[in-house]
């Protein structure tokens, strides 16, 4: 018997172990760095979509598709704390003059702007 062997059908390669021809799988998963947005995303896949969940695994993307995740929705966090702070006028003067009110108004945007990213991106796919 041959120690390898290819399938033109499936084109799988196919090792020789103890009178068993096993496939050569080689995962494709790559191990990026997740942030807080994905791994909210991730918990909530796990709760709410657990097929998808477990066709991501085994297609070996999961770890891609949270990072893509997590870098579009942090992209949005802080382009909307941005915006918001504009049209909110909230500046650096305000914080120099009345920390506390500064700190009221920042804390008001940045929930603002987590409840949008959390409608938008995270709980919608």
């Amino acid at each position: 018997m041959k120690k390898y062997i290819s399938d033109e059908k499936n084109g799988l390669d196919y090792t020789l172990v103890n009178g068993v021809y096993l496939p050569n799988l080689i995962s494709t998963e790559t191990n990026y760095e997740i942030g807080i947005w994905g791994m909210r995303y991730y918990d909530y896949i796990k709760e709410h979509r657990p097929a998808f969940c477990t066709s991501l695994r085994v297609q070996c993307k999961l770890n891609t598709h949270l990072h893509e995740v997590d870098v579009r929705a942090t992209e949005m966090y802080d382009r909307l704390v941005k915006q918001l702070k504009e049209q909110q006028g909230i500046t650096e003067q305000l914080k120099a003059n009345d920390m506390m009110a500064w700190v009221q108004a920042m804390n008001g945007i940045t929930n603002q702007a987590r409840e949008i990213v959390y409608n938008e991106i995270i709980y919608t796919r």
